[in-house]
């Protein structure tokens, strides 16, 4: 049913035919016409920045849709989540093989590390980032702060599963192509230390004949969801130093970290 009544007109006379076109839905029709292919150059602009066609344009909406973006009669799976499942492990096989043939020489537990390091969440946001995703991701409805926050918490989730999509759009090769074109570089070149900081500072603080350090949360804001954590560092006769993450953990590398780079720790230099 049209909830708009149609202009009335007067009926032309007999033998004679209106002149004005019905032009009543043309204003519709264009806003329409204009709003798809507003969509596809969006996609399209989407598709080249990863590097992939999609035959099946439904999962690269579904690797950008956040569970908050549902519909209450959809299922959770019609978010990314599942294909975040999926890149995770293909990133990691495809990465795992990148380091067996450009590491010859690195025996089980250099080629462990290294892969921690570049399949971690940290890494594949950078990689979103590179890429422009940010925009990308269909949130649902949230506060500006809000979806800025949740944005970027998400990103390396969303990353992942544009890898899954990818691999199931256009099959192992394809995924391989687009983790080598994105991680090769960080691969030949860490974007942190091989060494996790909180090891590097308690064997430093042991040499110098100091206790264990001490880590302490000072802070926890932001929402349930997406919760920010700030955490300090002591050691005895130091300033305390203090990092911000999205988990405890995090947060207590950041303070590692910042307190290595301030006192000078050899080995504890962040190249990224």
């Amino acid at each position: 049913m049209n909830d708009e009544a149609p202009d009335i007109q007067t009926a032309p006379a007999s033998g004679e035919s209106s002149s004005q076109p019905d032009v009543s839905h043309e204003p519709v029709a264009a806003k329409k016409k204009s709003k798809k292919v507003s969509a596809k150059a969006a996609a399209a602009a989407l598709e080249g920045r990863i590097g992939h066609k999609f035959a099946d344009p439904a999962l690269l909406a579904t690797a950008f849709t956040h569970v908050s973006a549902l519909k209450p009669a959809r299922k959770r799976g019609d978010s990314y989540q599942r294909l975040e499942f999926l890149g995770d492990h293909v990133l990691g096989l495809v990465v795992s093989d990148m380091l067996y043939r450009a590491f010859p020489n690195a025996d089980e537990g250099e080629l462990s590390k290294r892969l921690a390091d570049l399949v971690r969440k940290e890494s594949c946001a950078d990689v979103a980032k590179s890429l422009g995703l940010f925009d990308d991701i269909k949130l649902g409805q949230v506060g500006a702060s809000a979806s800025a926050r949740l944005r970027k918490s998400v990103l390396g989730d969303i990353c992942e599963a544009v890898i899954g999509a990818v691999f199931l759009d256009g099959g192992y090769s394809a995924a391989a192509q687009f983790v080598e074109r994105n991680w090769t570089e960080r691969m030949r070149k860490p974007r942190r230390p091989l060494r996790d900081p909180k090891t590097v500072l308690q064997e430093w603080a042991q040499g110098k004949g100091l206790p264990t350090p001490v880590y302490r949360e000072i802070q926890r804001t932001g929402p349930h969801h997406d919760p920010q954590f700030r955490v300090a560092v002591d050691l005895p006769g130091l300033e305390p130093a203090e990092g911000i993450g999205g988990s405890k953990r995090a947060a207590e590398k950041v303070a590692a970290s910042a307190m290595i780079a301030r006192e000078g720790v050899a080995g504890g230099s962040n190249d990224g």
